[in-house]
């Protein structure tokens, strides 16, 4: 049986990636410091025998006893509403604690992946976004705690991969989207959905002719595991390119909820992307992947995922 150690394992996307891990027969190794996380994403797994956590903070030293094939680097606070109320724990988790992974996975001869992000491009001049693109970030903007540190996650991982000789591997993931998202992590997405099914105005940003392009987790989840499994070290982008305005996604929101509110505006914030839309060519010819669920698919089950939490029992 292979093992598998995954941090940020309580979290949105680690939950899942728990989940695919245990189904695929790992040993699934999950640690979180709860910052963002919950347990309640993997109490459904506390009874397998091949799942473990750990309360544990990866900016500490990491121990795994015995053997140890692969690491997924997912922890980190992912939203602007927890990086910015956490900055400098942001810029520890994606410095210290890559640097606390890398070295694990050094040590047990272990394959690394680590989560970068869409983010790693800023408000990009380039558009659709591919790998090449280097990015426009503002480094000393409030973004750039979460921006930068994935920024040099990423250099520090392949610093690793140069001189170490270490197998590393890079996910840039997109605006993913699905059950187990906190309706109150300040993302579009659940902010919309919760405002909606409270019957309570929309809230967007700007003019809300910006775009974004929205992933279901299945789907990220399923680029996650052949990325893993390639043979490939550089970045890979891993995203839906169906590209949406905010207000045209406000009003599939409306829709699908069936809620009459109504939409506001508030001033855009400081860096915030005006286009956001991945190239995934390369995920298509290296990964064999692209996007089996359509947006309304996926949005569908997220709203009825909500539910329980908004709407009380009768």
């Amino acid at each position: 049986m292979k093992k598998i150690l995954i941090t940020g394992g309580a979290g949105f996307l680690g939950s899942h990636l728990c989940d695919r891990f245990i189904e695929e027969n790992y040993k699934v190794i999950a640690i979180d410091n709860l910052s963002t996380g919950s347990v309640k994403n993997i109490e459904h797994l506390n009874k397998k025998s091949n799942f473990e956590f750990y309360e544990h903070d990866v900016t500490k030293f990491i121990h795994v006893v015995g053997n140890l094939d692969y690491i997924l680097h997912f922890a980190s606070p992912a939203s602007p509403i927890d990086y910015l109320k956490m900055p400098i724990q942001t810029m520890k988790v994606g410095s210290l604690g890559t640097l606390n992974c890398l070295g694990l996975a050094k040590e047990k001869k272990a394959r690394i992946l680590i989560a970068s992000t869409s983010e790693v491009y800023g408000d990009p001049l380039v558009h659709p976004q591919t790998e090449e693109y280097w990015g426009n970030v503002n480094p000393i903007g409030p973004r750039g705690v979460y921006d930068e540190a994935k920024r040099f996650q990423e250099a520090l991982t392949m610093a690793y991969r140069n001189y170490h000789q270490l197998e590393t591997r890079i996910v840039r993931i997109f605006n993913t989207f699905g059950p187990r998202m906190r309706l109150n992590d300040g993302r579009v997405l659940p902010a919309f959905i919760g405002q909606a099914l409270k019957g309570k105005p929309l809230t967007a940003f700007g003019d809300g002719n910006q775009t974004r392009s929205f992933t279901y987790v299945d789907d990220l989840i399923e680029g996650i595991f052949r990325l893993l499994h390639s043979e490939y070290a550089n970045p890979v982008n891993i995203g839906n390119p169906q590209e949406v305005t905010i207000n045209e996604f406000a009003q599939e929101i409306l829709q699908l909820t069936r809620s009459s509110s109504s939409i506001t505006y508030q001033t855009l914030p400081i860096d915030d992307p005006k286009q956001r839309k991945p190239d995934i060519s390369l995920a298509k010819k290296l990964l064999d992947w692209q996007p089996q669920f359509s947006r309304a698919q996926g949005l569908k089950i997220t709203i009825e995922s909500f539910k329980p939490e908004l709407i009380p029992k009768k």
